[in-house]
This record gives structure tokens, sequence and C-alpha cells, in this order.
């Protein structure tokens, strides 16, 4: 590589990076409102926000990236534009093409990472994240047993509530409600324990010292069953049970799908590495500026076109998904759009005495 080449690639390299450092801070504050905002209403325990929060970050960072590569490039040839540097270097006989060598070598190895991440590792985060809230979620129905609160239990079928807690971690003057099988059972204990077994699957309440009363709704009969010791086990939902979400599907599985589901979430994992490739492309010819106009005179147009280019995209896929697109032209024609769009500015741009490509 050239001088002029490596001196356009750590530009436009240093400015992508410090693009997308920003956007992620600012995406990690967003995720960690929401999540401390779900660890509140579920109870999550402590221990989970961080993974949470790092395993969101890494499914959004494919989003982050093609954005963040779009207003690198443009802040950084913008900047060469408004301090006249691009005006010696056209002096040189250097013309605005001579910009795309070093711009899409950056933006191929992005790609290429991008691809990895979007196609092998981001699958693996979600499906990791959704684990950990559903283990979150079916332990924090017992994980949280506070003396002197009412606490539902069993999908809001039973309520539990203890007087106190001994130094033993058992509970004294216990009262449970349940309905089972159309019947409402009331039980009054001494004391309680509870025990989690089968990695947090089962769950065991066992009372002692108490009286348990059965009988339904309306009626006056209510059976009285007199007790020493009286177990309640709870059997809790497996994490691993019920269709898995199309997010977490590994690639190669989808890539051999015919449902329209399948196809949409892989043609959305190729589309976005192949974004961060188009705005690369785009970027060069949108990022010139006429004399006296400020730096970021063009970013408002890279945002516009970013927000319009992933609009299109989603709502392509939201067709693909429901039948309204067949596979093809599925999620390509907004690809195939913003290409054109990239090839009309860049042919309007290079005028013929400056298409010299050599190296300096």
């Amino acid at each position: 590589m050239g001088r002029l080449d490596r001196y356009i690639l750590r530009e436009v390299a240093s400015n992508w990076l410090a693009v997308t450092a920003v956007l992620l801070v600012v995406l990690v504050g967003n995720q960690l409102a929401q999540v401390l905002g779900q660890a509140v209403d579920y109870r999550y325990p402590s221990g989970v926000i961080g993974q949470l929060i790092l395993l969101m970050s890494i499914q959004n960072l494919s989003v982050i990236v093609p954005v963040g590569l779009l207003l690198g490039i443009m802040l950084a040839l913008g900047r060469l534009y408004h301090e006249s540097e691009m005006a010696a270097i056209r002096a040189c006989g250097v013309g605005p093409l001579r910009l795309l060598r070093p711009v899409l070598l950056l933006a191929g190895l992005i790609t290429a990472g991008l691809g990895w991440l979007c196609l092998d590792f981001a699958p693996l985060a979600f499906s990791q994240a959704q684990a950990i809230k559903h283990d979150a979620l079916r332990g924090a129905q017992f994980a949280s047993l506070v003396p002197g609160r009412f606490h539902a239990f069993a999908g809001g079928t039973g309520v539990f509530y203890a007087e106190s807690v001994t130094a033993q971690g058992e509970f004294t003057h216990v009262f449970v409600e349940r309905h089972v099988q159309g019947r409402q059972e009331i039980i009054l204990a001494d004391r309680a324990r509870h025990f989690s077994q089968d990695g947090g699957l089962s769950q065991l309440i066992v009372l002692y010292d108490g009286a348990r009363y059965e009988g339904k709704a309306g009626l006056l009969k209510l059976r009285r069953v007199d007790f020493k010791e009286h177990g309640i086990p709870l059997r809790l939902s497996d994490p691993v049970t019920g269709p898995a979400r199309v997010e977490t599907k590994d690639s190669g599985t989808l890539s051999r799908s015919l449902k329209a589901e399948d196809i949409a979430e892989w043609q959305w994992r190729i589309s976005l590495p192949l974004m961060a490739l188009l705005l690369a492309l785009l970027a060069v010819p949108l990022s010139q500026l006429q004399p006296r106009q400020g730096r970021y005179a063009r970013v408002a147009y890279a945002i516009l076109i970013y927000f319009i280019y992933v609009n299109l995209l989603t709502s392509a896929r939201s067709w693909l998904e429901h039948g309204v697109l067949r596979p093809f032209p599925g999620l390509w024609w907004p690809h195939a759009l913003v290409f054109v769009l990239a090839c009309v500015l860049l042919v309007r741009q290079a005028s013929p005495q400056f298409l010299v490509w050599r190296r300096t």
C-alpha cells in the first residue's frame, strides 16, 4: 500500500472505531435501563444482569457496525475536504475513485468479521440470553421469599406468606393458598422450609405443624386435615421445551429450510454484512463537500439514507415472512437500490480528468 492509502486507511479506521464506540456506549446505557427494569419487575438475580447486557450488546453490534462505518468514512473524508487536503490530493492527479481502495479494504475486513458475527456468534449469544432469562424467571419465583409479604408462585395460582424467618432459613407462621383442580386449598402452618431440586426445575415447600382446608368457592362445606409435615412439590417449566425461536437457529439449518420465516431470517443475517459494504461504497461520493461547506454538512444525508435503508430491509423481511414477497427478490432489492445509488453518485463525482489510479 502507498502512503496515501495508509493515511486514508488510518483516518477512516480511527473515525470508525470512535463512532462505533460512542454508539455502543449509548446502546449499553439504553440496554442497562431496560435490563434493570426487567430485573425489578421479574426479580432477576443480580449476577445475570451483566451477562444479559453483554449478550444483548453482541446481538445489536451487527446493526451498529454498518452505521459506524458509514459515519466514520463520512467524518474522515469530510475532514480531508474541509481542510483542503483533498484539493491537494487532486492537484497531484489522484481522483476520487482512488479513495475506494483503502476504504473498501477496511470495509472488506469489517464485512468478513460482521459475517462471522451474524452467521455464527450472534445466534449463539441470543440463545444463551434467552436461556439466562428463562432460568432467572424460573428461579425468581422462589429465590426472593421475603417474610411479611405475599408472594405469588405457580403461575399466579398460589400465594405464600410468612410472618418471619429464622437465622436457619426456616419460615414461621406460614399461610399458603392454592387453586388445585377446581378446588381451593388454604394451609396454615407454624413452620415451613423451601428446597430447590434438579437445578431449580423442581421446588418443594415443606410445612410443619399445621392444618389444610379444602373446598370449592361458594360452598360452606370445608374439609380440614391436620398434619405434622406436609410437602407441596412444584415442577417448573424446562427452558428447552417449546418451539425454538428463529433467532436461535443456526445458519446451516436456516439455509436449508423452506419456511418463509426461516428464509427471512437467513437473508437478514446475510443482509447486515452486505449493508456495511454498500454503505462504505456509498459514503465515498456522499462525503464530498463543496467549498465553504461545514465538515458535517453531509452527515444528515447519510443518516437519512441509513434509516431509509434499514426501514426498507425491515419491511421486506416482514413481507417475506407473511408471504407478500417471494424468496427472490426477498431482501435483495433494497441492496440493489443502494448499489445503483452509489454507482450513480460515483460516476457523477468522478470526472475524466481525475480518473487516475496510480501508486503514491
